[in-house]
């Protein structure tokens, strides 16, 4: 298949699709006759009792923010035990992660990750928990690409070496674990979702904490509002992490078809496997995974041809990315202020990976209109 020259993208590598707020001008009257905008108000509550509701089948609960990274950055400091230095993260996971954990004040322990889930080593893991036995605060693993980790091993060790767990699981709502429940449903530590517009949750901003401990979630909403656990008093740390009621009605808009969005994502994933001979992919955990984009791993030996890759699908019309190439680690300022373990599998997989087009609208036919470019770019490639 020969593909021509396009001057803009026909397949864009994400196309962000919120609920058009357009489409509720009756709600959003009512939000303004109510004189409530924020501050966990009516609409807010509404979105918590359905994600708990319809998401998590009714364990636990939830708490909205305005985004993942506030939400991180709470979770992180309610868990941590204090009078310690580290956050324990993988190097293979976004921005936020880290900044949470350093706006915690804690200072980010990078480790790597597994070779074929791409989520945090545990052999690792454990060796950085026996070496820096005392002085880790939290352990802050992430569930890559809306894959689903093993929860109960963070719950395990963490009960062992007396440590705080907060699971970034930023690309996760809608995946579902191993007993066909939501990813992190009755988990009593905090899971962080992001809600942000081009997650497939998408809102125009904002995120959710899920914890199976009601009095630990109480303590995060309070942390929330500017650490009011009483009436306009600071008892604890806080800041203000309140979602909006415009954002929350957006939330509540995002419910009502989610699940086909999840599906029809699933189905592009599934041609992208079959499509793509010679590519790696990432070891699927639980029973499915909600899909933001589809990443997979260059073939062996064929990394350094990456920036001519994505150069040669942008002429085509095509965008690409590749999550999360630079890892923590390579970027100046984490650099800078992390502590580094050996992070050899996590340098390959950056080195490899490609990030592929996803969105609500795109078509199985445009899924593989991907395959066949990329296969072709390649090839073109190594002609050369």
């Amino acid at each position: 298949m020969r593909l021509g020259h396009h001057d803009n993208m026909r397949i864009p590598f994400l196309r962000p699709q919120p609920p058009a707020l357009s489409r509720h001008l009756p709600e959003l009257r009512a939000i303004e006759d109510s004189g409530a905008f924020t501050n966990y108000g009516p609409v807010n509550t509404r979105l918590e009792t359905a994600l708990t509701e319809r998401l998590f089948g009714g364990l636990g609960g939830c708490l909205t923010a305005n985004c993942a990274t506030t939400a991180l950055i709470i979770a992180i400091r309610e868990a941590a035990r204090p009078d310690r230095k580290y956050a324990l993260i993988p190097s293979f996971t976004f921005a936020a992660t880290a900044h949470a954990a350093l706006w915690a004040g804690l200072t980010p322990l990078l480790c790597d990750v597994d070779r074929e889930t791409w989520a945090m080593s545990e052999r690792c893991a454990e060796q950085l928990l026996e070496f820096h036995s005392g002085r880790i605060a939290c352990i802050v693993p992430y569930a890559p690409f809306g894959n689903c980790i093993d929860l109960d091993y963070y719950d395990t060790i963490a009960r062992k070496h007396d440590v705080g767990v907060v699971v970034d699981a930023a690309a996760s709502l809608g995946s579902l674990d191993e007993h066909g429940r939501a990813f992190g449903a009755g988990y009593p530590h905090a899971v962080v979702f992001s809600m942000h517009a081009t997650k497939l949750f998408a809102t125009a901003e904002g995120g959710v904490i899920h914890c199976d401990d009601l009095d630990r979630l109480a303590r995060l909403r309070a942390m929330g509002n500017f650490g009011f656990a009483q009436p306009r008093i600071a008892t604890m740390p806080g800041l203000n992490s309140k979602l909006s009621e415009v954002g929350a009605l957006l939330g509540l808009s995002r419910l009502d078809n989610f699940e086909e969005i999840v599906a029809s994502r699933v189905a592009l994933a599934d041609i992208y496997r079959a499509h793509l001979p010679g590519f790696g992919f990432q070891r699927l955990l639980g029973r499915r995974v909600a899909y933001m984009f589809m990443p997979v791993l260059m073939p062996p030996g064929q990394a350094r041809e990456r920036k001519s890759i994505v150069a040669a699908m942008a002429r085509h019309g095509i965008g690409l990315g590749h999550y999360f190439s630079p890892h923590l680690a390579e970027h100046p300022f984490f650099a800078a202020v992390c502590e580094v373990s050996d992070l050899a599998v996590t340098q390959e997989i950056a080195d490899r990976v490609l990030s592929l087009p996803m969105s609500d609208a795109m078509t199985e036919e445009e899924a593989k209109t991907v395959c066949a470019a990329l296969l072709e770019a390649m090839e073109a490639l190594l002609e050369h």
